[in-house]
């Protein structure tokens, strides 16, 4: 029994199927499947037999596990492609797996440094901080893609109460550590049930809420107008958006404060769309205000996504982070043109200034969010530290059906939970929802349908440890846990 423990620690082919295993599992962990427990098992089927590896073996089996989680987790890239990127099916796939085999490079890289770089000794510390380590370098190289990182499924585990503690990358290095440690107990090595215990334990005692809400709750109405995405920047779409906003806001109650319209809302430029936003401005409350996504140009004729509001708001705000090929092109002299992909009607978005003030509303200093910002954990924090709310709009309609749309809202009741604040999420078809400081859903509209989603939310004073620190206590940490296995530091002690 001894010997075949043994062989199959130390077959690559074996090994290379279980990593395409466990990637998929990764993404079971996630929404809309949230079996969170799969994300420790994921990291811990990589972990076995991880220095029986060359570097190369190491790197190939880190690339495998990345095609298996991206190519079952994030292949809805394929539906904005094909299904409103006027791309054919052919190409669609190329460009997809295309897609999927290049962000799973960022595995092999990460499997191979730590191969090369670590021998077996504390390797179940060194494995969960490298892997760390790896989310970093993933989210903030080439733009990033902090898509599927294995800490977000824990939002809805006993974990959850680290979040806002040290953020998501804190969540990665303890399902990795659970995953790691939890081999060496299946190898009876009875002493990493102590750090393991603690890693559980300790959560029961940490505080339930680290914020404070204000007594006078704030009345607000999220708008999903659900018009197709394909007619959207049409003459016949642009009448369509403006009459179904216009009713839908026109609608609400008199007692609603502040009122959301999702990302682009009105398919048009700021300027085109200000006599609407006066009209609609005219009949809402006078305690009111409404913010809504749209895109501006500015005196030099560049192109920004933006949130601008009427009634009672001050400010704006225009999107910092950018997604490369939506919403600007790459190498543009050499692709634009060349695939109908590449000339959507936003790809030549400028990123807004960093440090912008926060928008002002009914009463509320909210921190923005537009689209695909909402998945960089320490961009969220540092628009926390000075608002009451955090508010994201987004088009989500790119998605389609597929699983997207409820990794992204998965995403944003996480920042909800770092950072103790409400997130109210406005969307042009889904999932529009409401996250208080648990990070739970307090509201939420049906996919696919207009709705208008109504509910009260509090201002919320105080900040946790996360909002205050952001995430690099938690890189340091691992950063720490890597250094006892390094060969070098080993073979000099």
């Amino acid at each position: 029994m001894e010997t075949q423990t043994h062989d199959w620690h130390r077959s690559p082919a074996i090994g290379y199927l279980i990593a395409l295993l466990a990637g998929g599992l990764t993404t079971l962990a996630t929404a809309p499947f949230s079996l969170w427990w799969l994300s420790p098992v994921a990291i811990g089927l990589l972990y076995v037999g991880i220095h029986a590896l060359t570097p190369v073996q190491a790197a190939i089996k880190g690339w495998l596990y990345g095609i298996g989680l991206f190519g079952s987790g994030a292949s809805w890239v394929y539906v904005s492609i094909h299904d409103y990127g006027y791309t054919g099916v052919p190409l669609a796939l190329f460009l997809t797996v295309l897609f999927v085999m290049s962000i799973a490079l960022f595995f092999a890289v990460t499997f191979w440094l730590y191969r090369w770089l670590t021998g077996p000794r504390w390797a179940a510390l060194s494995f969960a901080g490298a892997w760390v380590l790896g989310e970093v370098l993933r989210t903030y190289l080439f733009t990033g893609f902090p898509w599927l990182l294995a800490g977000t499924p824990q939002i809805d585990s006993p974990l959850a109460p680290w979040a806002p503690v040290g953020g998501v990358y804190l969540l990665s290095l303890i399902t990795a550590l659970t995953g790691t440690l939890g081999v060496e107990l299946l190898h009876r090595r009875w002493l990493a049930a102590l750090p393991l215990a603690a890693l559980w334990l300790i959560p029961m005692g940490l505080p339930a809420q680290w914020t404070t809400a204000s007594e006078t709750p704030t009345r607000v109405s999220l708008l999903q107008g659900n018009l197709p995405q394909l007619m959207k920047w049409t003459e016949e779409g642009q009448q369509d958006a403006i009459t179904t906003y216009t009713n839908l806001t026109r609608q609400q109650s008199d007692d609603i404060d502040l009122v959301v319209w999702p990302e682009t809302a009105l398919p048009m430029l700021e300027a085109d769309a200000r006599p609407i936003l006066e009209r609609v401005e005219d009949n809402l409350p006078p305690q009111a205000a409404l913010l809504t996504g749209i895109l501006q140009r500015n005196s030099e004729g560049r192109f920004f996504n933006g949130i601008v509001g009427v009634g009672n708001t001050e400010g704006e705000y225009r999107k910092e982070h950018l997604v490369p090929f939506g919403e600007y092109l790459p190498l543009e002299s050499v692709l634009r043109g060349a695939v109908a992909f590449f000339d959507l009607p936003t790809s030549f978005t400028t990123a807004g200034a960093p440090n912008q003030p926060p928008i002002k509303a009914a009463g509320l200093d909210i921190g923005s969010a537009i689209c695909y910002e909402i998945v960089y954990a320490d961009l969220v924090a540092k628009r926390a530290r000075h608002t009451d709310i955090l508010l994201t709009v987004s088009n989500d309609t790119w998605f389609g059906a597929s699983i997207g749309p409820l990794q992204h809202l998965q995403m944003a009741r996480l920042r909800a939970l770092e950072n103790g604040r409400y997130v109210i999420r406005a969307t042009s078809n889904g999932v529009t929802a409401i996250a208080n400081p648990q990070g739970r859903i307090t509201a939420r509209a049906p996919q696919f349908k207009m709705a208008s989603l109504t509910d009260d939310i509090h201002a919320m004073e105080g900040y946790t440890p996360f909002t205050r620190t952001g995430s690099w206590p938690s890189w340091v940490l691992a950063t720490v846990l890597v250094l006892p296995g390094l060969k070098r530091i080993r073979s000099q002690g």
